[in-house]
């Protein structure tokens, strides 16, 4: 918005005594509601009194009511229709549409923020070769995944196979050590056999 020079230090600041949402109050209690960007604009232009005073969250307008209610008039003013016999050209109600208008039009667009100038080329080209780099190194990740997700696959299945040639053997090792003790002869026996007996 435009910036509204302060009034000259003789003006009394306790005039300015509504904010954009009060006044905005006004204008609906006078039948002619306007939104708070419309006042906001108004204030820019000098349609209405007011003063920008900072505040913890950046500036805000402070308004008069006196110019509040002038502005009220002439609006009435223009939005009555003339009491003569013949009308009168529809310049008024052209304005008046004119007005309507610009006002529904007050609302903020959806995209306020100035376009971006053209992207320099450099910029995209180097940007491009990043994004080629980047696709690669997420390539090879997901390829080193898929073989540590295969090797994983195998171990386990190696694991199994180890498990079951395991309980294959603990079923064998009884036997064994029953052939064992069946095929050796016990110490005591080793030792007769040594002395002869």
């Amino acid at each position: 918005m435009d910036e509204q020079p302060r009034p000259a230090a003789t003006a009394d600041e306790r005039e300015y005594t509504l904010t954009v949402e009060e006044a905005a109050a006004r204008y609906e209690a006078a039948g002619h509601a306007r939104t708070m960007r419309a006042i906001q604009k108004y204030c820019a232009r000098g349609d209405l009194d007011c003063i920008k005073e900072e505040t913890e969250y950046g500036q805000r307008y402070r308004i008069t009511p006196m110019s509040v209610a002038r502005h009220i008039e002439q609006i009435e003013q223009v939005s009555q229709t003339p009491g003569r016999d013949q009308p009168r050209s529809d310049a008024n109600v052209r304005a008046l549409e004119t007005e309507i208008v610009t006002e529904q039009n007050d609302d903020p667009p959806v995209r306020e923020q100035p376009r971006p100038a053209a992207p320099d080329d450099r910029y995209v080209g180097l940007l491009e070769s990043e994004n080629v780099f980047l696709r690669d190194q997420i390539d090879r990740k997901d390829h080193q995944i898929e073989q540590r997700d295969t090797q994983i696959e195998a171990m386990i299945e190696r694991d199994r196979e180890t498990n079951i040639l395991i309980e294959q053997l603990q079923r064998r090792i009884p036997m064994l050590a029953q052939a064992e003790r069946r095929d050796d002869p016990t110490p005591t026996q080793h030792t007769d056999i040594e002395n002869g007996g």
